[in-house]
């Protein structure tokens, strides 16, 4: 045998060894473009190998933007579960920061936040939502102005008790699961504005 078919026989070994060694699990990610308006919206699967991916469905989302397909668009920015920015739907559950299922016999489902205009693929328009937020003006505000016109000092009890009230990170995971909402988003400003309102 030559050296030549010797080292194509050696890549083809190691190719079959390698994908051997791969836990791939199946991506199904919303898919919609402005660029195409007419053509109605569908879920594209994509196969990601975990042993080569971090534990979140982020992590996958990711990889597959940056090995697979780059017109893939979903907003991100923490992944801390801190910003609210990567909210979707995965699994038909709504999270902005969630493990991938070690389960390779079903595929992850992930889909934009339900009952908002989709700008691209899990990019929703979050337009109405932050309008509602700002309408009650979630800002701590005095009864009156401080003496000598500098800010208030917050003491710990007084900032205790905010507890509970603060958490929110404003991602309209809540909003966006709400029924109300969806029937009046015009009129009813939804729960995370509404918390926000105390």
């Amino acid at each position: 045998m030559c050296k030549q078919n010797l080292q194509e026989v050696a890549l083809e070994t190691h190719d079959r060894v390698r994908k051997k060694d791969q836990v791939l699990k199946e991506f199904k990610i919303y898919r919609w473009s402005p660029d195409h308006p007419n053509n109605k919206p569908y879920l594209h699967s994509y196969f990601v190998d975990l042993s080569n991916c971090g534990p979140m469905v982020l992590d996958a989302l990711q990889k597959i933007k940056a090995e697979d397909d780059s017109s893939l668009s979903y907003r991100r920015s923490c992944k801390e579960r801190i910003c609210g920015s990567c909210s979707m739907n995965i699994d038909w559950d709504k999270y902005c920061l969630r493990p991938i299922d070690a389960d390779t016999s079903k595929p992850t489902t992930t889909t934009p936040l339900p009952h908002m205009f989709v700008i691209k693929d899990l990019v929703v328009d979050l337009t109405n939502f932050y309008q509602q937020y700002k309408l009650i003006e979630p800002w701590l505000k005095m009864k009156k102005p401080p003496k000598d016109g500098r800010e208030y000092r917050q003491s710990p009890s007084d900032r205790k008790k905010l507890d509970g009230l603060y958490e929110c990170i404003v991602c309209a995971c809540c909003t966006t699961s709400c029924p109300t909402y969806w029937w009046n988003p015009e009129e009813y400003p939804g729960p995370a504005a509404l918390l926000h309102a105390y």
